[in-house]
């Protein structure tokens, strides 16, 4: 429930249970990681996806998936579904669905499952004690570790053999369940505007990006969903939240996105070590914070336009 604008596109995760497994950092951010079994599978169909050193190659089950996909679009019949061309470095297998009078395009999503405790990068992320409790962060903690097929661009020799950390299944959990207080925003409960907050950020982002496509190209939903979940660790209590705040929340939240931006520092919800503001992108950085500062100055004449 949190799409915007017309609901039009879609992610689904295809989750792939495996087996007891060993991961190498492949990089200092903590998100990258080298897979590889800790003993030989017992279904000998996994073999044909390892490289020649053990890893599971992520590049090789991806293709193989896409190979899958487009088998099965050729037998449906009564919908034009297409594959659309792979875009370089996405994780994702996208079909566009003619549906006049709009065209749906979903993502479908290579993930790993595994029952495997969470590497040590995490170890002091999730903060949500003072926010949903310590827990409620112990008992996330202990939910199976996700991994996408992401190939990691800092590699010197790029292979496509690596897999990225993912937490939307826990970032959904949360955000479903957001209150401070367990009756917050059930249907006997106080209303609050966190959801309509995190929807305004992203309706904002992609009006802007719509603006300015080049200028802001690096930028994603997913630059603003972790800036609002660090804005609810920051204020914690449903108090802060009222459903007739939503215009102050939102401009709190956006504030402390713009803070971030102008210090090129917005660190992963769940690995600190991570920054997703590269520093090289500073200039790119201040020029969204420039944009937002003028809208939240300008009482947002894009979403008037």
């Amino acid at each position: 429930y949190l799409q915007i604008s017309e609901p039009n596109e879609f992610d689904i995760m295809l989750v792939v249970p495996v087996p007891r497994i060993q991961l190498d950092e492949s990089d200092d951010t903590g998100a990258f990681y080298y897979v590889s079994f800790k003993r030989s599978p017992k279904e000998k169909g996994w073999l044909k996806f390892f490289e020649e050193d053990g890893k599971l190659s992520a590049f090789k089950m991806l293709t193989a998936l896409r190979e899958i996909i487009k088998q099965e679009v050729k037998n449906i019949k009564d919908v034009e579904v297409t594959v659309a061309r792979k875009k370089a470095g996405s994780p994702a297998i996208t079909l566009q669905i003619k549906n006049p009078p709009s065209e749906i395009s979903v993502d479908i999503i290579l993930t790993l499952e595994a029952q495997h405790s969470w590497p040590l990068s995490t170890q002091g992320g999730l903060k949500i004690e003072p926010w949903l409790g310590t827990k409620n962060r112990r008992d996330l903690r202990f939910r199976s570790l996700y991994l996408v097929a992401k190939q990691n661009k800092t590699e010197k020799v790029l292979r496509g053999n690596t897999w990225r950390l993912s937490f939307s299944h826990i970032e959904k959990d949360i955000i479903k369940n957001h209150g401070n207080s367990k009756t917050c925003c059930e249907s006997d409960g106080p209303k609050c505007c966190r959801k309509r907050c995190l929807k305004l950020l992203k309706y904002l982002l992609e009006q802007l990006k719509m603006q300015y496509p080049k200028e802001l190209e690096k930028f994603c939903s997913y630059h603003v969903k972790t800036a609002f979940l660090h804005s609810c660790v920051t204020w914690p209590n449903d108090s802060d939240w009222h459903l007739g705040d939503l215009d102050h929340c939102f401009q709190r939240c956006l504030g402390f996105f713009v803070d971030c931006l102008q210090k090129s520092q917005l660190t992963h919800f769940f690995i600190p070590q991570y920054n997703l503001l590269s520093l090289e992108d500073k200039a790119k950085h201040h020029f969204l914070s420039r944009k937002i500062s003028h809208e939240l100055n300008n009482g947002f004449p894009v979403f008037h336009e």
